[in-house]
């Protein structure tokens, strides 16, 4: 399916746990990551899927994502470039009906925790919760195709 990504994206600053409905595990890796056009193949906890993200206009950017079976998403994640993404992801209800997608990351990338909230337009008003921290949104290194290449652990 084809739509429009309108996207922002915070560091945590505080736990959220207590309010989150959900987590699983997501393991990701990139055919291309291109800056403007990535092609990234995910598992999610039993499913796969193939991704493929274009250029973003401010914090909106195309993005087209079709299901596919997991042994494929499997053997797709072999050819990837060098890098793994690995981190757990927590849905994060809040009060005015938007859903916070909390990602912790594991590995290399140990001890981000970024969270992330899907808008209808760019504009569009949400609530910050208390553990929400400072803004990222556009600054490439926080994207997961860059954290393959210059990860977390190397930032010190």
């Amino acid at each position: 399916m084809a739509f429009q990504e309108i996207e922002r994206k915070f560091l945590v600053a505080g736990d959220f746990r207590g309010e989150a409905s959900g987590a699983s595990r997501i393991v990701q890796g990139f055919l291309s990551s291109a800056p403007g056009r990535t092609v990234r193949v995910r598992i999610r906890g039993d499913r796969g899927y193939l991704t493929v993200k274009g250029p973003a206009q401010g914090i909106t950017r195309f993005e087209w994502e079709k299901e596919i079976p997991a042994d494929e998403a499997e053997q797709l994640l072999a050819l990837c470039e060098r890098g793994v993404i690995d981190k757990t992801r927590h849905l994060v209800p809040a009060p005015d009906g938007h859903v916070w997608e909390v990602d912790e990351f594991h590995g290399d990338n140990a001890g981000l925790v970024v969270a992330e909230i899907e808008l209808q337009a760019e504009d569009e008003p949400f609530v910050r919760p208390a553990w929400l921290g400072g803004e990222v949104t556009g600054d490439r290194r926080y994207y997961n195709s860059m954290l393959i290449k210059c990860p977390y652990k190397d930032w010190k």
